[in-house]
C-alpha cells in the first residue's frame, strides 16, 4: 500500500544526502512542504521553510504537521573531534530530532544509519549508530525505516583521500558492500516514504540500490 506524504521534516539538508534528498522532495509535485531547518540558508523555493540556525536551538520552534520525517544527520570522529561531540550530533541530536517529529504529528521516521551499525560493535562509529538505532526502536514508531548504505559515492565540498580511494574498489564489490551514489540513496529515501508498512524496516545498501534504480 502506497501513501503520498505531502509534509515532510528534513534534518541535514546541508550534506552530501540530505541536500540531493532535498532536490528530491522539492521537485516532487505531490509534496506541498518541506521544512528543513539548517545552520546556513538555503536556496529559496515556494514549497521550502527554512529556519536557520542550530538544530537544538531550532527543534523547540518548528511548527506545522508533518506526515514523514527524515533525518539525514551524521558526522565523522574527525569533522566532529572527540567521540562526545561525534555522540552528541549522530545520536542525542538525531534523537532529539525525532522526538520533536513525533511532536509534530509524524508517523514514519526515515534514518540514515550506516553499514555494520550495531550497539555490541568494538568500532566506536558502528556502535554509536547502532546505540541510536535501539534508542530510535524504543520510541515505538507505527513507521520507522532504518536506512544502512554502504560509503557514499558523490561529489563532497571536503576532500576525503581515504573515501575517494575506498570507493574505487567499494564500486566492484558485491551485495550490501558495494558503495552507492547518493542520487541513488535520496531516490530510495524518497521511495521508502510512500511505502506504508507498519513497524521497523532495517534496508541494507543492497536493497537501497535496487529501490533507487
Amino acid at each position: 500500500m502506497y501513501l503520498t506524504p505531502q509534509h515532510a521534516l528534513l534534518a541535514g539538508a546541508t550534506g552530501l544526502t540530505g541536500e540531493h534528498l532535498l532536490d528530491r522532495l522539492l521537485n516532487e509535485p505531490t509534496v506541498a512542504r518541506v521544512l528543513a531547518p539548517t545552520r546556513r540558508p538555503l536556496a529559496e523555493h515556494p514549497h521550502l521553510l527554512n529556519p536557520v540556525g542550530p538544530l537544538g536551538e531550532l527543534l523547540p520552534q518548528l511548527q506545522g504537521q508533518v506526515d514523514v520525517a527524515f533525518c539525514c544527520l551524521g558526522s565523522t570522529l574527525r569533522q566532529a573531534g572527540s567521540r562526545e561531540a561525534f555522540r552528541a550530533v549522530d545520536l542525542d541530536l538525531v534523537l532529539a530530532f525525532a522526538r520533536r517529529a513525533r511532536e509534530m504529528g509524524a508517523r514514519h521516521f526515515i534514518v540514515v544509519s550506516a553499514m555494520g551499525a550495531d550497539r555490541a560493535s568494538s568500532i566506536f562509529y558502528n556502535k554509536v549508530k547502532g546505540e541510536m538505532e535501539e534508542a530510535l526502536k524504543a520510541m515505538d514508531w507505527p513507521q520507522l525505516t532504518i536506512a544502512r548504505p554502504s560509503l557514499l559515492m558523490g561529489p563532497r565540498s571536503e576532500f576525503r583521500f581515504g573515501e575517494r580511494l575506498a570507493a574505487t574498489f567499494l564500486r566492484w564489490l558485491p551485495g550490501k558492500y558495494r558503495g552507492i551514489d547518493v542520487c541513488t540513496l535520496a531516490r530510495a529515501l524518497w521511495r521508502l516514504a510512500l511505502e506504508e508498512e507498519d513497524g521497523v524496516r532495517i534496508i541494507e545498501s543492497d536493497e537501497l540500490r535496487r529501490l533507487g534504480r
